[in-house]
């Protein structure tokens, strides 16, 4: 199968699932079949799948990201000692593990297609990626609380693992528990990866964007406590910035003295 036969395959396994989309029609053009299977993903519920369907997502999703191109952590410049800078998409980037900013249902987002960190990652990670966070949370039994941080694999990503973390949501002023738990987002993440000896973790910019903290505050907290991380415990971890605005970007440099 080339990716057309692929994507359609994957779009035909999916509408069969649920009566109500019996109605609807594949799009002709690539644009708008990629854009209905990531809806499709999106809304799709942590339920397991046959193993054709798993094989031919997995070849799909892994020439797709082959294709937007995979950056190696070996192909970066560190700006400090263990400590780099990097814009671009996180679920592009080879590495230990990246660092998703979840919601407390830890689940993905289920809006289709939405811009958001959490959804372009269970979107190219896989199906498998919500099932695995289904799992995690059904043996919780509660919903995720804020400054925490779980581990899946990566599964389609080019990283061997996700962490995943609720940062703070930001209504009206900041306030001193929003300062600590996003920092203890931060430290938890390191923890655990620490833990499940994660060698480089790459982190987005927590809590910024849907969660309304202001960047350059998120990224002050994010760099000071990433430093005192590796310093109390001697870490030789490697730590990659991801940014995806150039606002964010321009923020790190002048906090990492990037040039």
């Amino acid at each position: 199968m080339n990716q057309e036969e692929k994507r359609n395959y994957l779009i035909r396994a999916l509408l069969s699932e649920r009566a109500e989309y019996g109605g609807l029609q594949i799009p002709e053009e690539e644009w708008g079949q990629k854009k209905l299977l990531r809806s499709l993903f999106n809304l799709r519920m942590p339920l397991p799948a046959g193993d054709d369907f798993l094989e031919i997502q997995d070849a799909y999703l892994q020439e797709e990201t082959r294709k937007k191109g995979i950056t190696r952590l070996s192909g970066l410049t560190p700006v400090q000692e263990g400590l780099y800078l990097w814009q671009g998409d996180i679920t592009t980037l080879a590495c230990d593990a990246i660092v998703n900013a979840a919601n407390s249902r830890m689940l993905g987002c289920f809006c289709p297609c939405h811009g958001c960190i959490d959804n372009a990652i269970h979107t190219y990670a896989g199906i498998q990626l919500r099932a695995a966070c289904g799992e995690l949370m059904e043996k919780q039994g509660h919903e995720e609380p804020v400054g925490r941080a779980k581990l899946t694999q990566g599964f389609n990503l080019p990283c061997r693992y996700v962490l995943h973390t609720v940062g703070p949501m930001i209504q009206g002023r900041i306030t001193r528990k929003d300062l600590e738990m996003l920092a203890s987002c931060y430290r938890s993440c390191l923890e655990l990866a620490e833990e499940n000896g994660v060698k480089s973790i790459a982190f987005c910019c927590i809590s910024t964007g849907e969660f309304h903290f202001p960047n350059d505050k998120a990224a002050e907290i994010a760099v000071r406590t990433v430093k005192e991380y590796r310093e109390r415990n001697r870490s030789g971890m490697e730590v990659i910035f991801n940014v995806f605005k150039d606002e964010d970007y321009e923020i790190y440099r002048e906090l990492l003295g990037a040039d």
